[in-house]
């Protein structure tokens, strides 16, 4: 984007990205949840306690294994889900707890941001133990890297493969004996959708740093802990004796619980749901196809012109238009579940969470898949963690289109819109609001891509007829480029 002195937004590059999706209400950014990001959770100067991760299913038993890896090694344990449900019921008048209670109770994972910070907190309350077990924790790839970015990476992860029809089992039963609300019919079977659809990523980007063991958990809970003992005894406790027993692991069991994965869910009255549910079911097998698909992002401020841009290369390529605001409409028209949750955020004035925009737009890609030549993604990413957290659930875009306008020029276009439109009626400092955020969020996004040279600057400066013929000339050199790499790898295959 142009530099001009004369403009004041570009003074608060130094400031930390803001988090465009936030569930975080403005009273919050005093607290302690907020301020705790600035601070370390372990001491620098002293040996850092080994960090256990357990994850599985919902219903695979991490509860009861974390609890026996703790007491067999004196460790301390970590329960995400009790420190969310205990913060709830401690809160519960509270504006943003009560909308995360709502969240949880209907399946789906609560925001990352906050559930980073509840454990921070609960860390840096226990800073002398030896070692921690964290009990249903990282659930998708994103909190994985927010683990890592925030806390520390895990010295080991263990995961517990089960078949669905044993995790619905021990679900069922479970509801029946403790009553717990994310236990209900419609929670369940969004939390095992949830689960079947983050398991093969998470448990592959642990595969590849070589921190994680797969364990089979439809067996007796004695025998699993016997062979997670001997795992931890290896892999963190090598100084001491091990158990009696064989210490080779069985590593056919990674990722290669078909049934646990592609079973479809059984459950009785989900025809009632279907419409509720059937976007997740049929995200699963298609990652490896979106992945292939021409991805196209189109960043710009507001006023840039980058809907209008959008729609015309959309309609000249072929390719799908997706954009965040239309998504969100599009749902809170339907009768979902996630559409009254999305109503009653927005309704309190909150942002919808980064992982709920993240889904609407993998789902509407893979309806599109096959009947489409790309996509063409308007306004997103809007922060570096977003560009990467789709970059693991879906995959990289083979080009970014930024609309590059100055600040007075956008501020011009949206005065002039909000003069001439009733429904539009912004006034002068709630545009330079707007245009403010778009640059201390997306500056970092630009020079992210730049890096990975899939940038090309747009200058979006002349008349709408103007920008369009730079946009396709850049879209022609791209699909040139990638016709040629396709010939030519043709050839030599």
């Amino acid at each position: 984007m142009p530099d001009n002195p004369n403009f004041p937004y570009r003074r608060y590059d130094r400031l930390p990205p803001i988090h465009q999706f936030s569930i975080e209400s403005d009273t919050d950014l005093s607290e302690t949840a907020e301020l705790i990001e600035e601070y370390e959770v372990f001491d620098p100067t002293r040996p850092r306690p080994k960090i256990i991760l357990v994850i599985g299913g919902p219903g695979s038993g991490k509860g009861t294994q974390s609890l026996k890896i703790a007491e067999r090694y004196g460790f301390e344990y970590i329960s995400v889900g009790e420190l969310l449900r205990k913060k709830i019921h401690n809160t519960s008048s509270n504006r943003k707890w009560s909308l995360i209670a709502k969240i949880i109770t209907t399946g789906e994972l609560a925001p990352q941001e906050t559930t980073i910070t509840e454990i921070k907190q609960r860390l840096m309350q226990i800073p002398d133990e030896e070692g921690i077990v964290i009990d249903g924790f990282p659930r998708d790839v994103a909190q994985a890297i927010s683990f890592e970015d925030q806390i520390c990476t895990p010295d080991l992860v263990v995961f517990l493969a089960c078949s669905n029809q044993r995790l619905k089992e021990r679900l069922l039963k479970r509801a029946e004996q403790q009553g717990r609300p994310d236990d209900n019919l419609k929670a369940t079977q969004r939390r095992l959708t949830n689960f079947k659809q983050n398991a093969v990523p998470l448990v592959k980007y642990f595969q590849e740093k070589g921190l994680i063991i797969t364990f089979d958990a439809d067996r007796d809970e004695e025998e699993v802990f016997y062979d997670i003992s001997l795992a931890v005894d290896n892999k963190i406790f090598t100084h001491k004796e091990a158990m009696a027993g064989s210490n080779e692991l069985d590593h056919s069991l990674i990722m290669d619980s078909g049934d646990m994965l592609d079973t479809e869910f059984d459950f009785e009255d989900q025809a009632d749901d279907q419409s509720s549910f059937s976007g997740y079911e049929n995200t699963g097998g298609f990652t490896g196809d979106l992945r292939q698909s021409t991805i196209i992002f189109v960043i710009g401020g507001p006023g840039s012109g980058k809907g209008t841009q959008c729609e015309q290369l959309a309609q000249k390529y072929g390719f799908v238009h997706l954009s965040i605001h239309d998504l969100l409409q599009q749902e809170s028209s339907s009768l979902s579940e996630r559409s009254k949750l999305i109503k009653d955020i927005l309704e309190c004035g909150e942002q919808v969470p980064g992982e709920i925009i993240l889904e609407l737009m993998k789902e509407a890609m893979v309806t599109s898949l096959g009947e489409t030549k790309g996509f063409l993604i308007d306004g997103y990413p809007q922060e570096v963690k977003q560009a990467e957290e789709f970059e693991e659930m879906v995959g990289e875009p083979k080009l970014v289109l930024c609309m590059d306008c100055s600040a007075e020029t956008m501020s011009s276009r949206l005065l002039t819109k909000s003069q001439s439109c009733e429904c539009f009626d912004d006034n002068a400092e709630t545009i330079r609001q707007q245009i403010e955020i778009y640059y201390q969020a997306t500056e970092p996004v630009i020079a992210y891509y730049e890096k990975k040279t899939q940038l090309c600057k747009i200058n979006a400066e002349g008349t709408p007829e103007e920008v369009f013929l730079q946009a396709c000339t850049s879209v022609d050199l791209f699909l040139k480029k990638e016709a040629a790499a396709s010939s030519f790898s043709a050839e030599i295959q």
